[in-house]
């Protein structure tokens, strides 16, 4: 299975428009021209410059990468230098200036022999400027992360190495990461680098549960989507916003799993978690879907608890539909206590 996703990704990343062969001399004369320009203030030092080089030539594209040079310098001379150029960066406003500079580099080192874990600090240093790397950085991330855990490496391993190399995993790294690979459908390995990040010294954040929760519900593996939210909140002392919640209730509405979704409420409710009204329609409205009526009246009975009221037609079909499976005491109630919100 991960070899397949490894294969996939190679060949999505390798699926570029052929631009060099239409390209002119004059094209391929510029981009020697970068290549040769860019190694020149390496060897200078100069590398503020450097994003300024490469907007410059408005025909440089990825392919040759005006980096690729630093394949000739030793690994470890290479570590330096783009240390050195990352370091360089810092102090350049606005912020986003050296973007160009950032894909470049993330592009050269993610598709080099051995990317990890220099890429990852590179990621690392592009994210905190405020810069969105370029698209296709999450296929080619994703290919070397799993080419990595097929060498069955554990996932905080492989992360501490970016100490090694003076740098630290940090959440927003790593939260790219698990969303570059949910974006691929690699689900299962998103969840392990969530449950690997504790032990990288990287506590997983909210945004962390979100993207992993959501993209679990998004597949409609509510099994697991629930799992990790219980998990969130048992081990981690997080709350769901209430997007998170909707997202789960729905696939599980999708799924037809109301008793799930409404054992899912009943939990967040038992931990302090406030539900919002929008939470509550999408389970009550599942399970008058389900003729599951008597789980739709427990819900609105929770609803009202907490001041909210469901519309008027939702409201008549829950005490019609009680009342229809013989359960008028419970019926009567709902009806008591609808009436008793509206006044």
């Amino acid at each position: 299975m991960m070899i397949g996703a490894i294969k996939s990704c190679r060949s999505l990343v390798n699926f570029r428009p052929c631009l060099l062969q239409f390209s002119s001399l004059r094209s391929m004369s510029s981009l020697r021209t970068l290549e040769e320009t860019v190694r020149a203030a390496v060897d200078a030092k100069d590398y503020q410059q450097i994003p300024e080089l490469l907007g410059s030539f408005e025909e440089a594209c990825q392919n040759p990468n005006p980096f690729s040079f630093l394949s000739n310098f030793p690994q470890n001379h290479r570590i330096k230098v783009i240390d050195e150029m990352l370091d360089s960066f810092i102090p350049l406003r606005p912020r986003s200036r050296p973007k160009i500079a950032y894909d470049y580099l993330l592009l050269y080192t993610l598709q080099s022999l051995h990317p990890l874990p220099l890429a990852l600090a590179i990621l690392q240093r592009t994210l905190r400027s405020g810069c969105v790397p370029v698209p296709q950085i999450r296929l080619l991330l994703s290919s070397a992360w799993l080419e990595r855990m097929c060498q069955s490496q554990s996932v905080a391993d492989i992360l501490l190495e970016m100490k090694s190399i003076g740098y630290h995993p940090d959440c927003g790294t790593c939260n790219y990461l698990v969303s570059s690979l949910c974006a691929i459908d690699q689900l299962v390995e998103a969840a392990k680098v969530l449950k690997g990040m504790s032990s990288a010294e990287c506590v997983p954040d909210l945004e962390s549960y979100r993207i992993v929760i959501g993209a679990m519900s998004t597949a409609r593996k509510t099994n697991d989507a629930v799992e990790m939210m219980k998990e969130m909140v048992l081990n981690m002392g997080l709350m769901p916003r209430q997007g998170m919640v909707i997202k789960v209730a729905a696939a599980l509405r999708a799924n037809r799993e109301m008793w799930k979704a409404v054992e899912m409420i009943e939990f967040l409710e038992r931990k302090g978690c406030p539900i919002g009204f929008q939470g509550y329609e999408v389970v009550v409205e599942g399970c008058l879907e389900c003729r599951e009526y008597i789980l739709a009246g427990k819900t609105v009975m929770g609803m009202t608890e907490r001041g909210f009221i469901p519309y008027i037609k939702v409201r008549q079909k829950v005490v019609e539909g009680l009342a229809g499976v013989g359960e008028w005491k419970l019926a009567s109630v709902v009806r008591q206590r609808f009436a008793e919100l509206k006044s």
